[in-house]
């Protein structure tokens, strides 16, 4: 059975490396995306150009202003609670202006070239970089990979449990030794890596899986005891509505007294009856300290509201997964301990691909292909 195991292993790693390499290593350079542009919004735009204590414009002037120089129409906006912070106004994924919210005047847009880099990271961590065309395909190979990457990752602690427990074996196989070359090192470096990151990264994969496909995620609802809310569908053949304003100013003082911890409140514009916003009482990562809230546009009434403690089990869950994947719910010491095994798993992949290739090369010289088949 540990033979079998073991090819297993083997032949799911070899099958799945190259991808599995590559969403390990666009993994961690996507691990502190949120405080790396958040750093590079505040150089370009460091605080607002008026006095702090100057009366703010309403918030449907400060949209039409900064909409104004614009051929998109906004699609977000988000206050900060800070005195001396600029308002955020969203135009798409790529595009945020930054307004000061006494003038209306624009202070710069957030660091559009970190923002492209982040785009083209996390294009390639969830479709492999496909153009729009092929989106559907790269999904489905990173998903499969992501499967293929849970079954390698729990199968991993079996094949190395030792079969006799001393301090040699242990020592071999859970500690570095830097001075050991060639098929030894790429042993030792693929055991030590593996034990050490093993628990993080499983729960980094179990997630992603859950993200991937809609039975995984059917499934973590199933088992909490809810009901999985139906999969949204975007309109197709539609041109888009325009965007209202009217009435943006009350909402977000509305919003504001819900919550009077609030530390930044952010919208979706959307024409409708309804606001979207959600309410952030932590750092951005911490999803027990989010809100969801819904209000109605004409009367402020609220229309739903679902704070983190008050959404079902399952629902509970599904947030989680997604800050669990990147470590942020855990804070910064969870973001660094999924960011060292994202890039121990890039470890994991180089050595196991090498450990198979010397492996391949070791059975061609013992059965003779030496002489018939070249060997790089």
């Amino acid at each position: 059975m540990r033979r079998a195991l073991f090819w297993a292993h083997l032949v799911a790693g070899v099958v799945a490396g190259a991808i599995i390499l590559i969403l390990s290593l666009t993994g961690t350079l996507l691990s502190f995306e949120r405080q790396v542009t958040a750093w590079a919004d505040r150089r370009a735009n460091r605080t607002v150009a008026s006095s702090p204590g100057a009366a703010r414009m309403p918030v449907e002037a400060l949209v039409a202003k900064a909409s104004a120089a614009t051929s998109v129409p906004p699609s977000s906006i988000l206050l900060r609670s800070g005195a001396d912070c600029p308002v955020e106004i969203g135009f798409g994924r790529e595009r945020t202006l930054f307004v000061d919210p006494s003038s209306g005047e624009t202070l710069g847009e957030g660091s559009p070239a970190i923002r492209r880099l982040y785009s083209t990271i996390e294009a390639w961590h969830r479709r492999l970089g496909a153009n729009p065309a092929g989106r559907s395909l790269g999904r489905e190979l990173t998903g499969a990979s992501n499967l293929v990457f849970l079954f390698v990752v729990a199968t991993g602690p079996i094949l190395w449990w030792p079969r006799t427990w001393t301090r040699q074996a242990l020592r071999s196989s859970m500690l570095f030794q830097f001075r050991l070359r060639g098929r030894a090192r790429d042993w030792n470096w693929h055991n030590t890596f593996g034990i050490w990151c093993s628990i993080p990264l499983f729960f980094v994969v179990l997630t992603g899986v859950v993200m991937s496909y809609p039975w995984a995620n059917q499934l973590l609802y199933r088992l909490a005891g809810s009901e999985a809310p139906p999969p949204e569908s975007a309109p197709q053949g539609r041109s888009p509505r325009p965007v209202r304003l009217d009435g943006l100013d009350s909402l977000f003082a509305r919003a504001g007294e819900l919550a009077p911890g609030w530390k930044t409140i952010s919208a979706r514009l959307a024409p409708g009856k309804t606001v979207s916003f959600t309410i952030d009482e932590g750092d951005g990562g911490q999803p027990h300290r989010r809100m969801q809230l819904d209000l109605d546009r004409e009367s402020g009434a609220v229309v739903r509201s679902v704070p983190f403690d008050a959404a079902p089990t399952g629902r509970k869950l599904r947030i989680l997964a997604r800050f669990v994947h990147t470590g942020e719910a855990g804070g910064i010491p969870g973001q660094f301990l999924a960011a060292v095994a994202s890039a121990g798993a890039v470890v994991l992949v180089w050595t196991g691909l090498a450990l198979a290739w010397r492996r391949f090369r070791s059975w061609r010289s013992r059965h003779g292909f030496r002489d018939r088949l070249p060997i790089p």
